[in-house]
């Protein structure tokens, strides 16, 4: 993970050029019969004009389910290069465009497919659980995908019919899971550089100044981080739970761009950075994705405007493989949506 390239920033806009650049996308989305399907993680304007076109704000299968359901020709994807992947697995008969193709996911590059495979064959009796963040390659060659708001009920459903694990990429959600289900996993040990950089010390100083609010975690945090939440989820979990809550301050453990969709949600509550700094650093709440980042306004217009070098393919062979684990996961949810649990699923004889 040391030898990961960071991109570039992308150049600062004023708000005259974002208002700008917002309403030329709206006329091209219109023109392209196309939607923005966007990633919680990705900068407040760019949320912004998805709001405004009808397009959706997500988590990356929500966005991909969303975009297969979606009347659109074309889906214009804004996030990381495994959503696009996502969304082209899901949707083959769409155009999937994306900003940059060259918007990565640490987690992704943490796990290539060659190495995994290796793996695999190293591991034949174990069952093959690959978190949502992972390229087609590596879904294509696991049982099942989970997404981190599903993945302890998936691992607890495996383990309960005396499964046996073999988890990637994410160390940090892959041991938290761990922990909550006792199951035998053999875990990755792939990290994501924004979540793995809250610090423990400074999140324990932070919360001295702020008894009153709730720590909210995401589980790809490091577990000492993990362990000081008042509640830890995924995104849309985190996002609900504040929501629901009865706290006036939170304190939220996840990238930073979730703040735009919870400042919606929740204008009456007060939202705090955890701290990814420690002490004496000259950025002490920095959880931005670099390559959620890349996903900027002009490079939008950009491929609506021209599509080449914008197209996200997946080889059919790949995407056909890729589907049965993440169509696995969809199954999953949905029996455990009609049953009520885990352990009312396996007493039904409920396999997947």
């Amino acid at each position: 993970m040391s030898g990961i390239a960071y991109p570039e920033p992308e150049p600062e806009l004023s708000e005259a050029e974002k208002k700008s650049l917002q309403d030329q996308i709206a006329l091209k989305l219109r023109e392209r019969n196309a939607v923005l399907i966007a990633h919680y993680y990705t900068a407040p304007e760019v949320q912004e004009l998805a709001d405004k076109t009808g397009g959706f704000i997500g988590d990356s299968l929500e966005m991909a389910r969303w975009g297969k359901n979606a009347p659109a020709e074309t889906l214009l994807v804004a996030g990381v290069r495994f959503m696009g992947e996502t969304a082209k697995i899901l949707s083959p008969e769409k155009t999937v465009l994306m900003p940059d193709l060259g918007a990565e996911c640490s987690l992704d590059l943490g796990c290539p497919a060659p190495e995994f495979q290796k793996l695999r064959e190293e591991e034949p009796d174990r069952v093959a659980v690959v978190y949502a963040n992972t390229s087609a390659a590596v879904k294509a060659l696991s049982d099942y995908v989970a997404t981190s708001s599903c993945a302890i009920d998936l691992i607890h459903y495996l383990d309960l019919q005396g499964k046996k694990i073999l988890w990637a990429p994410d160390r940090h959600l892959g041991a938290y899971v761990a922990q909550e289900t006792g199951a035998d996993m053999l875990r990755w040990q792939a990290h994501c550089v924004v979540h793995d950089s809250f610090k423990e010390d400074a999140l324990r100083d932070l919360k001295a100044e702020h008894p009153d609010a709730a720590v909210m975690v995401h589980p790809e945090a490091p577990a000492a981080v993990t362990a000081m939440a008042d509640f830890a989820g995924s995104t849309s979990q985190i996002l609900n739970k504040v929501r629901e809550m009865d706290r006036k301050e939170f304190i939220i453990a996840t990238e930073t761009g979730i703040f735009y969709k919870i400042s919606q949600a929740c204008p009456d509550k007060v939202l705090i950075p955890a701290p990814t700094g420690g002490h004496g650093a000259t950025c002490q709440s920095c959880a931005h994705c670099p390559w959620m980042r890349m996903s900027a306004l002009p490079k939008l217009l950009a491929a609506l405007e021209s599509s080449q070098g914008h197209n996200v393919e997946v080889p059919e062979d790949i995407r056909e493989k890729a589907l049965l684990p993440v169509q696995r996961m969809l199954d999953f949810n949905q029996a455990l949506k009609k049953h009520g649990s885990v352990e009312e699923m396996v007493r039904a004889g409920v396999r997947i």
